[in-house]
């Protein structure tokens, strides 16, 4: 069994202004790095064997943050979790993206959740493999967490109106070739939740 963390980067002045960022590299901003810091300090309670990342700067940075608290080396870039890639949806707001195309208008070059989980899951079986008993921390985004809770959740997760937040993870559990998920919107504040769910 390997158990490994999705943690979701923190915040961006995109996120804050409620901008779709996509494939966009936008930093960290304050705030953001403020988050990753309590995410960090929430995983030091418990025990990691690696850490890797989406190579987008927010979730690169979120991860060097995390694990500076955790004692693990620098992240390892994992090219299949980069987000969702929204084409030409990228830098505008919801209100934005409905005027320019309604709803069920397919919008040019946005990735769909399907093609999402088919390049970031077999990445996280794979990291499974190879971290047999072991528990490992991967950074990535809203968009990528929540396509793959809905795909091994058979779209029970996330409820209505349920948002992934910054700097949030969820723990999934990969055994014999499966991916299942095991804690969902863990929060730093819960610091017994992370500590509990590594032992």
């Amino acid at each position: 069994m390997t158990r490994i963390s999705l943690v979701r980067h923190g915040q961006t002045d995109w996120n804050l202004a409620k901008r779709i960022q996509g494939s966009s590299d936008i930093p960290l901003n304050d705030t953001g790095r403020e988050q990753a810091e309590a995410t960090g300090r929430a995983l030091a309670g418990g025990s990691y064997d690696a850490i890797y990342a989406s190579p987008l700067s927010r979730a690169s940075e979120t991860a060097s943050i995390i694990a500076s608290h955790t004692g693990l080396d620098a992240p390892v870039p994992l090219p299949e979790v980069a987000e969702r890639s929204y084409g030409d949806a990228e830098g505008l707001t919801g209100a934005e993206i409905l005027a320019r195309w309604p709803e069920g208008t397919p919008v040019p070059g946005r990735e769909s959740r399907d093609e999402v989980v088919e390049r970031a899951l077999p990445a996280l079986l794979e990291l499974g493999e190879r971290h047999q008993g072991e528990s490992v921390i991967v950074v990535s985004h809203g968009g990528v967490i929540g396509s793959l809770v809905r795909h091994v959740t058979d779209h029970a997760l996330p409820g209505p109106g349920e948002v992934i937040p910054n700097g949030s993870v969820h723990e999934f559990v990969y055994e014999d070739g499966t991916l299942t998920l095991d804690r969902f919107n863990l929060h730093p504040e819960d610091r017994d939740l992370f500590t509990a769910s590594v032992l």
